[in-house]
């Protein structure tokens, strides 16, 4: 080994071992470009030396507010200005941030508040009442509220919790950040969306947020010109990690509250946008965008999309429009998208239609991955690359979450083997290439949210009608997948489609309720099992 033998005195130290940390993207920007734009949102322009003193602010004011090292702020917001502010503010304070999904039902938001320990929550107003509904069913101490009132006309500021602005203004814009001292120290807590009952809290660490970025920023060629639209949520994956990732090349993020045509095309032509993210259904809306909300521009723009793949059609309406799509692939617990379609020069003469069936292809993993393969999910043994043995997605690298919140049986579950477990089913072409056949646990993808078809089967069955049901995916041109609940009643009872819609409403949020409900006998095993490959067939014919 020669002198590699002796390596007396080569040890981490202060100068040669930092702790990674998405937080170091935004402090470099604001020594490096402070007077270029790092963000829009309306009207509002910031630099990234203004927006780093806004965010010294939040984080400042948070610490005077009792936030110390290692609690929980939470968020109930679209993606606006205070909504990205708080994605380097919050651990900025030494915190850790909890986005949570605004089109969720008041119950369960109370149990992600109580579950993740939250002592303050950022919220708009428009998303007041939800919260406080929540508050009053939540367990163990409320969080301090804190009332972002930038919302829309219909909105108006309640004041009856301290403003996001005032809030802002007791901070000091000089105040240190607590960075991390060790880069596994846990940055943001993400709540799935529920696939088997409640919804698991993923944690993830500075280290894998950091590295995600900078895999975004290679596999996506993001620099200076970057101009970047926040249509994934900022409480899916924390945008994907987009966010934290546009101070380290010194692009522009621009805030998207309301995701429409109107919204997406006057952002490429005003703010002349270059990429952004989002689930078909937001192609969709760019297609079939009324003469009316159109505009040109003279640019392309390059397009990720997850959550299932876009039909061909959709492929060959957009790509004529002026964009660029390419598919990626990830989960929750991998920080947003891990492998991408990375294309290949043989495959741009291809037909049309072999083409689009490629670009459906969830492809192959991130340079910042180690592994993105399909494995026996028994043996974990690899699947041969023949186009046609089907096994689970498993995954290995630091883009992976730390482990799932107060609940090590699930965690140990999904890293058995030494891999992250998907639950996706897939396989591999013989380049490697991977594609999903279908989904594990009957997971519904609504609009890109996920619909856990046990939730939904749990509520309808609370209806006194109601005697056993099931609950399926159903093709929906716009949203991609819609519930189809199976229903059979009980004997001598009646109830309309309408009324059992109108009872899980009420009990759920709007994309987890089923867009129709059909009274049949359930298809049964010999163990009375319900046989749902059975209703999916019955779903092709409705």
């Amino acid at each position: 080994m020669g002198w590699l033998a002796d390596e007396t005195g080569l040890e981490k130290n202060a100068a040669n071992f930092v702790a990674l940390t998405p937080l170091s993207h935004l402090r470099r920007a604001n020594r490096v470009f402070p007077e270029r734009t790092a963000i829009v949102d309306g009207a509002r322009r910031f630099t990234y030396g203004e927006l780093h003193g806004r965010v010294s602010r939040l984080a400042s004011a948070l610490a005077r507010a009792g936030v110390a090292s290692g609690d929980v702020v939470a968020t109930l917001l679209p993606n606006t200005l205070a909504q990205a502010e708080a994605h380097w503010g919050v651990p900025a304070a030494g915190a850790i941030l909890n986005t949570i999904n605004v089109r969720l039902d008041p119950g369960t938001i109370a149990y992600i508040l109580g579950h993740g320990g939250a002592k303050a929550v950022l919220v708009d107003t428009q998303f007041l009442p939800v919260l406080e509904k929540a508050l009053e069913e939540m367990e163990g101490t409320p969080p301090k509220v804190i009332e972002v009132s930038d919302a829309p006309a219909g909105h108006p500021a309640t004041g009856r919790h301290v403003e996001y602005e005032d809030f802002l203004e007791g901070g000091d814009p000089a105040f240190a950040w607590i960075m991390p001292k060790d880069e596994w120290e846990s940055l943001a807590l993400n709540y799935t969306s529920g696939t088997t009952g409640r919804p698991k809290g993923v944690v993830y660490s500075h280290r894998g947020a950091y590295l995600h970025t900078m895999g975004v920023a290679v596999a996506w060629g993001l620099d200076k010109d970057t101009r970047y639209l926040t249509i994934v949520p900022l409480f899916h994956c924390n945008n994907w990690c987009h966010t934290w990732t546009l101070p380290a090349v010194g692009g522009t993020i621009v805030c998207c509250r309301d995701i429409t045509a109107k919204a997406i095309y006057d952002a490429i032509a005003d703010e002349g946008v270059t990429h952004f993210g989002g689930a078909p259904i937001v192609l969709g809306l760019i297609v079939n965008a009324k003469d009316e909300d159109r505009r040109a521009f003279d640019h392309e723009v390059e397009v990720y999309t997850a959550g299932a793949p876009p039909s061909a059609a959709t492929l060959a309406a957009i790509e004529p429009l002026g964009f660029h799509v390419c598919q990626v692939y990830g989960l929750t617990e991998t920080y947003g998208h891990i492998t991408e379609m990375l294309w290949k020069d043989e495959w741009d003469d291809l037909p049309d239609e072999e083409r689009y069936a490629v670009k459906a292809r969830q492809g192959v993993g991130h340079a910042n991955m180690e592994e993105v393969t399909v494995l026996d999910g028994e043996t974990m043994e690899q699947v041969p690359w023949d186009g046609e043995t089907v096994g689970e997605i498993m995954i290995r690298g630091n883009v992976v979450m730390k482990g799932y919140l107060k609940n090590p049986e699930a965690t140990a579950e999904a890293f058995r083997g030494g891999y992250f477990h998907s639950g996706d089913i897939a396989f591999q072409h013989p380049d490697g290439y991977i594609k999903i056949t279908d989904r594990a646990k009957d997971v519904i993808i609504s609009g890109g949210e996920n619909v856990s078809s046990v939730e939904v089967e749990d509520v309808l069955m609370h209806h006194p009608a109601v005697s056993l049901c099931a609950v399926v995916a159903k093709p929906d041109e716009k949203w991609g997948e819609v519930p189809c609940a199976f229903v059979e009643l009980k004997e001598g009872a009646e109830v309309t489609e309408e009324e059992l819609i109108a009872h899980a409403r009420a009990k759920l949020a709007g994309f987890k309720t089923p867009k129709r409900v059909v009274f049949t006998e359930l298809p049964k095993t010999s163990t009375g099992k319900i046989q749902k490959f059975e209703l999916r067939k019955m779903v092709e014919g409705l």
